[in-house]
């Protein structure tokens, strides 16, 4: 199983210190993420490659931001399979682990 590399430094960095507002942008990307993962799989149960790259991008950037990055290196894993034509089924699985890993830490 792959770890949420979750550089928490970095996601503080970025709010400048702002302990309170990281607290707002975590809850925000859980929401969203959850969104976009729900979108993510019925995109793959529908073989909608278009659905696909535009659930993983939402996910890889939101990830990113916040130095997440187990989730953004799976996301655009992702992204690379479905353009490759690849079997995603096992990382879109992957990604949903990692979603509930995140969750827990809330």
């Amino acid at each position: 199983m792959a770890s949420l590399q979750w550089d928490k430094k970095f996601a503080l960095e970025q709010t400048a210190g702002d302990q309170e507002l990281l607290d707002e942008l975590l809850i925000l990307f859980r929401d969203s993420a959850a969104a976009d993962y729900q979108q993510l799989e019925e995109a793959t149960t529908a073989r909608n490659i278009e659905g696909i790259l535009t659930a993983a991008h939402s996910i890889k950037g939101a990830a990113s931001s916040l130095g997440i990055e187990g989730i953004r290196i799976l996301a655009l894993e992702i992204e690379e399979y479905a353009r490759e034509a690849q079997p995603i089924e096992e990382k879109v699985a992957g990604l949903g682990e990692l979603l509930v890993q995140f969750n827990l830490l809330l």
